[in-house]
């Protein structure tokens, strides 16, 4: 009688299927940041924010939070590893911003100060930028190392 039960060893995957993985999701949240960037942009317009943002708000908030979740489930190693880590820091910042501007669009307790701040809202800005960019690399890595090898 065996002392603990045999499991099969799990297959490393390889570099290509690594990339190609963190692609598909970094690709899932590049399309998820427009509708965030409205959002964060919609908080910060003069006047009353309309409760459909609020909606639209916590809906981007719900897939931030499942994409992060997917993000840290990928088995990744080393520089895929690191990039994914880059990809998570800038999808908590955009997780971030579309729940602070959602705190500041809909304080239950308006001031100047939050006013003030609020108006200065205007989107993602740069982090997204950045994001995309990572993206961008990771596809084109993704494809690159794909296309050489079925080579």
């Amino acid at each position: 009688m065996s002392a603990s039960p045999r499991h099969p060893a799990v297959s490393r995957p390889s570099r290509p299927e690594q990339l190609r993985a963190l692609a598909e999701v970094l690709d899932e949240i590049a399309v998820s940041q427009l509708p965030s960037d409205r959002v964060v942009a919609a908080c910060g317009e003069p006047g009353p924010v309309p409760a459909s943002v609020a909606r639209e708000g916590g809906r981007q908030a719900v897939i931030c939070h499942r994409l992060g979740r997917r993000l840290r489930e990928l088995v990744l190693y080393g520089d895929v590893a690191e990039a994914r880590e880059r990809a998570s820091r800038l999808l908590d910042y955009h997780h971030w911003m579309v729940q602070q501007a959602l705190n500041l669009a809909f304080t239950c307790n308006p001031d100047a100060r939050t006013e003030a701040a609020r108006l200065h809202l205007n989107g993602l800005g740069a982090p997204a930028d950045e994001f995309r960019r990572l993206r961008d690399r990771i596809r084109a890595q993704a494809d690159t190392e794909a296309a050489d090898d079925t080579s």
